[in-house]
Order: structure tokens, then sequence, then C-alpha cells
């Protein structure tokens, strides 16, 4: 079996189309279709369904996608051990990050990165904190800097920065000259947060949770920038990191309140580290003082 047919074959199912297969793996759409053709005549099966534009697995390409998904795993393990045998950092770093993390925590570290190892070719992608997670655990990455939740085996999270939130609202918002506000009166007023299923939206519910109150969401967005515009303006009040709060909005100050986020990497603990991904988590321990290295326990 050709693994550039199994990597076609997974590419397919993992875009949904034969189109963006294509563009991904930066082939026509022809030679990827004639790949599938080729995998579909060895294993005697139809692997897809065209269903108009749609494409579907069949019930065999669902059997065989997960141990596809191995198989080239493994391949790229090997190649991963077989690179770190010698000293040079080449090669490609793949490297996921959010949008927050990638405009406010990584410049310096990618621009000191590169400078030192300048024969690494770095892919860099833009992904929302639960999605790099998961692209780390299925080998399409090397490294995740995200916001930090509880980490489960085979994940390993690592702590580089503390990222402490505050709770605002725009200047002409009705707290914003109050006296004394609590957590209750902020819960008369509706929040802009991040969709329900990240991390730092959980940081935020559940504290009021614990004090048995509800957030009443009027929309949500994973882009802090775009967070901040909708406070500005008045539409409601957030929880930002302090890279982000200026004259635009205003810190509303409840005793005893401590919203804490954690950001750092995120990395496959059985998976052999290229010497790039080595490099860059370096920088990142050199980062976080030293102390990043027993990283988050799993809960």
């Amino acid at each position: 079996m050709e693994l550039a047919n199994l990597a076609a074959f997974v590419a397919v199912a993992e875009h949904g189309g034969f189109s963006a297969a294509a563009e991904a793996l930066h082939l026509s759409q022809p030679a990827v279709s004639k790949r599938i053709a080729l995998l579909e005549s060895q294993w005697q099966a139809r692997l897809f369904d065209r269903i108009g534009r749609q494409v579907i697995l069949t019930e065999a390409g669902q059997a065989l996608l997960p141990r596809a998904r191995r198989i080239l795993a493994e391949l790229d393990d090997t190649r991963q051990l077989l690179d770190t045998l010698g000293s040079d950092v080449g090669g490609t770093l793949r490297l996921a990050t959010s949008h927050h993390i990638g405009l406010h925590r990584l410049p310096g570290l990618l621009r000191s990165f590169i400078a030192r190892h300048p024969a690494v070719s770095l892919d860099l992608r833009f992904l929302d904190s639960e999605q790099a997670w998961d692209d780390v655990l299925q080998g399409k990455v090397d490294l995740a800097v995200t916001t930090l939740g509880p980490a489960s085996p085979p994940l390993l999270a690592v702590p580089v920065w503390d990222d402490p939130l505050e709770i605002v609202v725009a200047p002409d918002h009705p707290l914003a000259s109050a006296r004394n506000v609590t957590l209750a009166d902020i819960a008369e007023h509706p929040a802009v947060l991040p969709d329900a299923n990240t991390f730092t939206h959980r940081i935020v519910a559940d504290v009021f949770h614990q004090h048995g109150l509800s957030l009443g969401l009027r929309m949500t967005s994973n882009a802090m920038e775009t967070l901040k515009m909708l406070v500005s303006i008045g539409l409601a009040w957030s929880a930002l990191p302090h890279a982000l709060i200026d004259e635009q909005v205003v810190v509303l100050r409840i005793p005893g309140l401590r919203l804490q986020r954690r950001l750092g990497y995120v990395r496959h603990d059985r998976r052999t580290q290229s010497n790039a991904a080595r490099a860059f988590m370096a920088l990142l321990d050199a980062e976080a003082g030293g102390s990043g290295t027993q990283g988050i326990q799993p809960k």
C-alpha cells in the first residue's frame, strides 16, 4: 500500500472533500482522486460515498481512518526519531497557537528562535486552544501554545505564563461608575465571552456557579480582540487579559475575585520530538524561568 495514497485518504476524510484535500496536500484534485481510486482498488472496497458535493466515509472508510492515522503517525514518529540522532536543528516545526497568544506572547520568542535556527521551516497555525490540543493528540502539530486546561495522558501541558483576567465594561456602562460592585451586580448584566466549550469560558462560569449565579450571554466569540471591541461599544461586560486593557474599557474591582488563566505549551508525551521542537520547548521553559518541566497533572 502506497503511503501517499493513505495520506490522501486521511486528507479527504479530514477536510471533507477532494478539492480541500488537494489544496492541503499541494496536489491537483485529479491526483487526489487517482490516489483514492488506487487505494479503493487495493482494498477492493469503496471508501467514500459521493452524494452531490458531499463526500462521506463508508463503513469501510470509517474502519480504515483510525488505522490510517496510526500508520502515518508511526511513520512520522520514526522520521522524528531518526532526525534527532543528529545534532542539527532543521526540518519543520509545526506549531499551533491561539490568536491572542500568537499576537501578544510569541513574537519575541519566534524572533529569537528563527535567528538561532535559520534552517528550521516554521509551520504556524492559528487555532482555538481546544482544537490545537486535538491536533497535538492526532499528530498534526508538534506543539500547541495555548490556554491550558486539565491535561490527560498522553498529552502533557506545561505552564509558561500566568495570565490574570479582569472583569471589564465600557466607560459609559452603568457599572463603570458604581461603587462596591459585587459579582451579583455583574450577573444582572449581559456578558460576551468565548464559547462555552473553551477553557476561558469555564474559568469564568465556574466562579459564577460557585456563587450561585448564572451568566447571561449576549453573544460569544473566541477572539479576545473581538470581545474587547464588543465591550468598548457598551454591548456587554467581559473578562479580558491584562494585555488588552486600555482606556477603551474600565476594570471592575470585586473584592476577593481572582480570575486566572495559565498559558503554556502542550505536547504528546509518547511521541518523539524533533530537534526543532525540543529547541522551541527549551525557549519556552527558559521563558517560564525553568518552572515548566513538571507539567499539569491530569484531572
